[in-house]
């Protein structure tokens, strides 16, 4: 396996730019996904890194080389695809041995590669069937096992799990990860599902409009988004955004809506940088649901209830704006019940509205 290093990669088409200045670096071994809305550049960003585009500007290293200016074939890199793109009419056994016979390797160790790689995924017994007999999830078994047997430095995903269910989709991100764990591989994972970036990725490389908005842990990510669009794009359901004033020199904020909120000691601290107003961001988790008013608690009214079994998420209307809160399942709200809401002052967000930022210690 390698590291992969993006510098300052750039991808022009005329006037459009898909991909601005995006600069990161996956460390040989690491599972990296870029995640993003569509159109972000997120595919585009995994296309030029495979060769499949050509670079407008910057460079691209896989392991020690520079490989700007090699064939996709040359860059010792493997691709798994949306669509698994099998041959129908070869058989499982025959979809592995091929990549290796285009490289003319050994009879030999055709089959000592493809039976080690259809082991270690489990579809042995699948090896004299054709993709039309397979699930979606050996469909999916197959693709990687004809990337695994070719031995790259990287692989390259491409959304591969979009076209499976709901299920599916749930037990093959396991799968994924254990193969990740296995192999040690290095992975970049291309996918607009934010969910499976936080459950499978080391890091993830959030991205809009061609530019890399953060790169850090999963962890970080959602705890500590750099700016609103990261804060509104990671997390399920997205993170309450508040707009606000600063008031008493920082002390509260106040909403359009009327309600006041004071700020802890630290809290005001971060307020006081903003440049105008503030956004107030908060978690549905971070949300505290009452049936009485009290200081620091902000009135609303329940717009919807949705049980999940675990939790509930309660819709809470203020004036114009929806807030989601979760409760659990033993609290029993109803469309249109008045509910004040409180926040927990430790792990609410700031950001500064006129730049999106957000408002650190």
């Amino acid at each position: 396996m390698a590291q992969v290093r993006l510098g300052n990669i750039v991808k022009h088409y005329g006037d459009s730019i898909a991909v601005d200045d995006v600069s990161l670096t996956v460390e040989d071994g690491e599972f990296v996904a870029l995640v993003g809305p569509s159109g972000c550049g997120k595919t585009t960003t995994l296309n030029l890194v495979a060769g499949l585009l050509e670079l407008t500007g910057g460079t691209i290293h896989i392991g020690d080389r520079q490989v700007n200016e090699l064939d996709p074939k040359d860059r010792d890199i493997a691709m798994v695809f949306q669509n698994y793109a099998l041959y129908p009419n070869k058989t499982v056994y025959a979809n592995l041995a091929f990549p290796l016979q285009m490289r003319k390797t050994a009879k030999a160790d055709i089959d000592r590669k493809v039976r080690a790689a259809a082991a270690s995924l489990d579809i042995t017994h699948l090896l004299q069937r054709r993709p039309r007999e397979l699930s979606g999830g050996q469909q999916q078994r197959v693709a990687l096992g004809r990337a695994l047997v070719r031995d790259p430095k990287v692989f390259l995903m491409d959304e591969p799990l979009s076209n499976l269910d709901a299920k599916l989709r749930v037990q093959m991100r396991a799968e994924l990860k254990r193969f990740h764990q296995d192999l040690k591989a290095t992975i970049i994972y291309v996918t607009h599902d934010q969910l499976e970036a936080v459950t499978m990725a080391d890091r993830m490389a959030v991205m809009n409009h061609g530019v890399l908005q953060q790169y850090d842990t999963p962890e970080v990510v959602f705890n500590a988004p750099l700016n609103l669009f990261v804060a509104g794009f990671v997390g399920s359901p997205a993170m309450n955004l508040f707009p606000a004033e600063v008031a008493d020199g920082g002390a509260s904020l106040l909403g359009p809506e009327g309600w006041r909120l004071t700020l802890s000691e630290r809290n005001a601290a971060r307020a006081r940088r903003a440049t105008g107003g503030v956004i107030l961001g908060a978690r549905h988790s971070m949300i505290g649901l009452h049936g009485e008013p009290a200081t620091d608690r902000i009135p609303g009214r329940v717009y919807t209830v949705e049980p999940t079994g675990d939790i509930t998420f309660v819709h809470v209307r203020i004036a114009a704006a929806n807030v989601i809160a979760s409760v659990g399942p033993d609290i029993r709200l109803r469309a249109d019940d008045a509910v004040w809401l409180s926040f927990d002052q430790n792990k609410l967000h700031l950001f500064d509205v006129a730049s999106g930022q957000a408002l650190r210690d």
